[in-house]
């Protein structure tokens, strides 16, 4: 129920937060509230995942890309997570959620999402890889990356992760 109120908190806030360039990083503060805790009593594993969805939709909607989601009817899709968890983050702690963009190929786009407790200890770290499906099919990231108005360099998926994504 806290995951509702806090993706119904983080919509109701959207056009209070500026816009962000394409390059930019979405960071995102929040606390461990008791239903996020497992029986370690420290946040569940699996909270950190429905906590990164928040993520990707702040990054999204704060570029361009959420208008052109909205607009083309594109379904976000996930191909793949993977994740290092680094130290535990205790009942009430806060900690700050930092997601960019890390890279893309033709098809897919991935982002690194970083969990960050107070004074900037790594708690967790993701790579997530996504791609954008609409009613003719996957959308190739060229199209994405146009309606976001991002004319930059391509940037490069790390070997590391292209590594990972083909397993």
């Amino acid at each position: 129920m806290v995951l509702f109120f806090r993706t119904l908190w983080k919509f109701l806030t959207l056009g209070f937060r500026p816009a962000l360039d394409p390059m930019g990083t979405s960071i995102l503060r929040f606390r461990v509230w008791p239903n996020d805790l497992d029986v370690n009593i420290h946040m569940n594993n699996g909270r950190f995942l429905s906590i990164m969805d928040l993520g990707r939709f702040d990054l999204s909607f704060r570029t361009k890309l959420g208008r052109a989601m909205l607009r083309n009817r594109w379904q976000p899709l996930v191909g793949g997570i993977t994740m290092r968890y680094r130290r535990s983050l205790a009942p009430f702690e806060p900690y700050e959620l930092h997601t960019r963009l890390l890279g893309w190929d033709e098809k897919w786009v991935f982002l690194e999402q970083r969990f960050l407790k107070r004074g900037g200890d790594l708690a967790a770290v993701g790579v997530v890889k996504a791609l954008f499906r609409g009613k003719a099919g996957n959308v190739p990231m060229a199209e994405v990356l146009r309606l976001m108005d991002y004319e930059g360099p391509q940037l490069e998926v790390p070997e590391a992760i292209r590594r990972w994504a083909k397993g």
